[in-house]
């Protein structure tokens, strides 16, 4: 067996892992990277091997940094299974072609510089059409079925409880090789106990070989009772000042999870019923829809809301003052309201989306406040503001920074440091190798040191494209 580490390799994005064993090539995930724009663009363009090749793919979650790059693998040539889980499978069908129309969009913006400088025409990565085209090739499955994919290889899904659909992959496998069975568990992105909406990350038994995210390998997020208290203090204070909130949000997962803690604080009085939300993406309302349309990934508490146990009101994501706009115009009437409100847009880094307009127009009035509610990556955007720079460039305009700048941690679908090891814990047989992937370097090196300490032997981080024989 050989393990070839093609992405999320001393970085967060771009998961992508390629398994070689009993003469077939499973690739775990096929994700964007992202970063620098003409870096991400070759990253994402050229993929690390022929896609005729790969056999299947195992696809742990629906992020764009897990799946978007599914399309340009099935463009260039890949015709095997797609294995999912439905949720997962539903909410690509939204997000591969979101991906594709913004990749249109840029493109168009960037070719009309370019043909102005008589410089060669780019083309998009991938298109709706090749979006769509990959869908055809995807297969859902549920949690807890194992399901031979191959001669002597097995794979069952568990709650990775990170978003709607999230799974940790479970191969195992008869190793033609040295014929030894090994079982190899790949975490995806494990997601945190305790929290709103979807159900806690499952256990696992046992594993042979590891593959671990580590996104907060090197820190501790605050529980979920303080993030609702900043939630609280930080809306509170920028309506005080009569500014408006601006919360740059992932449309799956980040999105429905901020609406559903709203609907609580308004419910509890804590901040005011009259005041204003816009959701303001189209991705995120198709997005809630199909969490609507899934609730056997709920847990207890937001079964008992849909049930109608809690109160009248069955919709976990809905109250009288929350708004979804959908239309270019619903979303430019956005810029018009002068009072107190909260528009929550994509993308969750600000690198595109209605997100960027929404900052234009907010970011140099000191009453505002821009809330980060997740991860930023390195050179986005995002980054930049959190970073506290003094200017920023915005649609191809330099903006002073003058609205407040604030980040809750509490919100992340990440396991932190301590819930990442208590789910390690959790493997009566332990893992006889790991690798620490999904982190940047600190947080997996870090992470890296814990588990060590914690009694894991041989654990490495790989650089990226590194391959290992086992």
């Amino acid at each position: 067996m050989k393990i070839n580490f093609h992405g999320a390799a001393g970085t967060v994005t771009g998961s992508m892992h390629l398994i070689e064993v009993n003469q077939k090539r499973i690739l775990l995930d096929c994700g964007f990277y992202q970063g620098k724009r003409q870096e991400t663009y070759e990253k994402n363009l050229n993929l690390p091997f022929d896609p005729k090749s790969i056999d299947i793919l195992v696809l742990s979650h629906a992020h764009i940094d897990h799946s978007g790059n599914i399309p340009n693998l099935v463009k260039n040539g890949f015709k095997g299974d797609i294995i999912c889980t439905y949720a997962t499978r539903d909410l690509c069908a939204i997000m591969l072609r979101d991906a594709a129309h913004i990749q249109e969009y840029d493109v168009m913006y960037i070719n009309k510089k370019r043909a102005k400088e008589n410089l060669p025409l780019v083309e998009p990565i991938y298109r709706s059409q090749d979006a769509v085209e990959s869908l055809k090739f995807f297969l859902g499955m549920s949690y807890n079925r194992a399901r031979e994919i191959a001669p002597g290889i097995t794979l069952t899904f568990y709650d990775a409880g990170h978003i709607l659909g999230s799974a940790m992959v479970a191969l195992d496998i008869l190793d033609q090789e040295d014929n030894k069975q090994k079982r190899l568990v790949f975490s995806g992105d494990i997601g945190r106990p305790n929290r709103p909406i979807i159900k806690d990350p499952e256990f696992i038994e046992s594993a042979d070989i590891l593959i671990i995210e580590s996104t907060y390998g090197d820190r501790v997020h605050e529980d979920v009772a303080e993030a609702d208290d900043k939630l609280e203090k930080i809306i509170n204070n920028t309506i005080k000042q009569g500014g408006k909130v601006i919360v740059p949000s992932f449309a799956v997962g980040r999105t429905q999870e901020i609406v559903y803690r709203l609907r609580e604080l308004i419910q509890l009085g804590r901040i005011s019923r009259n005041l204003p939300v816009y959701i303001d993406s189209p991705l995120a309302v198709d997005a809630t829809g199909i969490y609507r349309l899934h609730p056997e990934a709920y847990d207890e508490e937001a079964s008992r809301i849909l049930l109608g146990l809690e109160g009248r009101n069955t919709d976990p994501f809905g109250f009288d003052m929350v708004h979804y706009t959908r239309t270019v115009e619903e979303s430019k009437n956005l810029n018009k309201i002068e009072e107190p409100c909260i528009i929550i847009s994509a993308s969750g880094m600000a690198e595109a989306g209605r997100i960027q307009h929404h900052l234009k127009n907010n970011i140099e009035d000191s009453r505002n406040t821009v809330l980060f509610v997740g991860w930023q990556a390195p050179h986005t955007l995002g980054r930049r503001i959190l970073e506290h720079q003094k200017e920023v460039n915005i649609l191809n305009q330099a903006l002073k920074v003058k609205a407040n700048v604030a980040k809750i941690n509490g919100f992340s679908a990440h396991a932190d440091r301590d819930e990442m090891i208590a789910w390690v814990k959790g493997f009566r047989k332990k893992p006889d190798t790991t690798f620490v992937v999904h982190g940047e370097p600190l947080a997996s090196q870090s992470f890296a040191k814990t588990l060590e300490s914690n009694g894991l032997k041989k654990v490495s981080v790989p650089e990226l494209h590194q391959s290992v024989r086992l």
